[in-house]
């Protein structure tokens, strides 16, 4: 900001310099790298090494190692080197990164006002920083935009769950958690004590014994010593169908959107294989209303329930991040990275072909290991399958990927697969209407992929 407190005004940049930064070694990284390489974006990544999928990506790029032990250290490092225009945040940990390193970034010396500058041009302002690292916050805030949120309750003590006049079953969750982890289902009271004490005891000797013996990546996991006790939520149970929507913003304005269904996942919890695009006005509303009240800029994603019977939408919780449906470009006003640069440069948003017209996708590498896709065109009634065919050397890693576990950890591991290939464990499938979606049907939308207007 400048003296005054205001940010100074923007200038249009030709190439800009897009920094992601990824704690995990998740796809989709990989996916941001290269799609905002072909729109002539300069890339560099925070991530750990060896073994990240960013890695076999063509073309130039800087790659910085996390560490875990010091990661204020490692992005402090890449912005000092790179000198990024946007930090684009791909986990939820790396969003906490930021906000701690704007923390500290507290003196009126250049280089830490340059940092906040940077963080609050690629995030938004500070202010809503507590609010979408909490989740009872955000869902409060979306409750008072009038957005249909489940019954919920902060949960700081044994007593306040006793106290909660909604009774079970629950689910409990703990702030600062993803993909299915820190979310605990509770049938009784006495399973809810239970899982309150497991999500707030922190990591036992014997655990983190445990952990540091079957994984590669320790530095993390010695720091989470340190973390503070995570805010923790009880929410009451939708019954219903997973959907969420991925969304681009810039300063309160989305720019762009995808909104989906579920079709298909390993679990209630995990996260998607399949999903169907749905029009999916009530999600893109909500993430409008959120991101205007927040101001904010850069990716996220909103997980929503539709209700059986009624198919009301209610949304569970945010993701204030790149979330999987963001590197998929599906036509104007779906194609998140175009919509995002022609901000950043200024420039008219270029015409460019979707990847499929169909509407079922399933994402890569999880779709083709349950071959539950196709790549052919000629098959509209198929899931389109997400294969990067462009970067050969990606594709390799992401169905051979570079293992995060130790020998003894692939060992145990190989073990569990071959039990759970004797139990024949089966995926969890959730019925869409034929027009795509039970709760658009309900606004009388169709599944398809027209141009979008926000």
């Amino acid at each position: 900001m400048d003296d005054d407190g205001t940010l100074p005004e923007r200038q249009p940049l030709q190439s800009p310099g897009i920094l992601l930064v990824d704690t995990n070694r998740w796809p989709l990284g990989a996916r941001l790298a290269s799609g905002f390489s072909d729109l002539g974006c300069r890339i560099a990544a925070v991530c750990p090494v060896p073994g990240h999928p960013i890695t076999k990506v063509r073309g130039s790029k800087g790659i910085y190692r996390y560490d875990g032990l010091h990661p204020l250290r490692s992005l402090g490092t890449a912005i000092e080197t790179f000198g990024p225009d946007i930090i684009v945040p791909l986990c939820d940990r790396s969003v906490q990164h930021l906000h701690d390193l704007h923390a500290r970034s507290n003196s009126e010396g250049e280089s830490d006002r340059r940092i906040r500058r940077l963080i609050e041009r690629s995030l938004g302002p500070s202010a809503s920083y507590p609010v979408v690292s909490s989740r009872y916050d955000l869902l409060m805030l979306a409750k008072d935009l009038g957005i249909h949120v489940p019954k919920t309750v902060r949960i700081d003590s044994v007593d306040d769950l006793r106290r909660w006049e909604n009774r079970p079953p629950w689910l409990l969750k703990a702030s600062g958690t993803w993909g299915g982890r820190g979310v605990k289902r509770a049938e009784t009271m006495a399973h809810g004590e239970r899982a309150l004490r497991e999500l707030t005891s922190g990591v036992s000797a014997l655990r983190l014994v445990k952990q540091l013996l079957l994984n590669r990546d320790r530095g993390w996991t010695i720091s989470s010593l340190n973390e503070a006790r995570p805010g923790i939520i009880a929410q009451a149970i939708v019954p219903g169908r997973p959907a969420n929507c991925a969304v681009v913003c810039w300063e309160g304005e989305v720019l762009a959107g995808i909104a989906v269904e579920v079709v298909q996942a390993d679990g209630p919890w995990h996260p998607a294989i399949v999903v169907q695009v749905v029009e999916g006005r009530a999600m893109l509303d909500a993430a409008r209303r959120i991101a205007n009240r927040l101001q904010l800029t850069g990716f996220f994603g909103l997980d929503f329930m539709i209700e059986d019977g009624s198919g009301d939408l209610y949304l569970i919780e945010m993701n204030p991040r790149c979330a999987p449906p963001c590197s998929l470009n599906l036509g104007r006003g779906r194609d998140l990275l175009a919509a995002f640069w022609a901000k950043l440069t200024e420039k008219e948003l270029p015409e460019r072909q979707a990847v499929t017209h169909r509407a079922r996708i399933a994402y890569f590498p999880q779709g083709a290991q349950r071959g539950a896709s196709s790549t052919d065109e000629a098959q509209p009634d198929s899931a389109y399958l997400d294969v990067p065919s462009d970067e050969p050397d990606l594709v390799q890693e992401l169905l051979h990927p570079w293992s995060d576990r130790s020998l003894l950890g692939r060992m145990l591991d190989l073990s569990r697969r071959r039990l759970s290939a004797r139990q024949a464990t089966t995926p969890y499938f959730f019925k869409v209407t034929q027009s795509g979606s039970s709760h658009d049907a309900h606004q009388q939308e169709k599944a398809q992929t027209p141009e979008l207007r926000l």
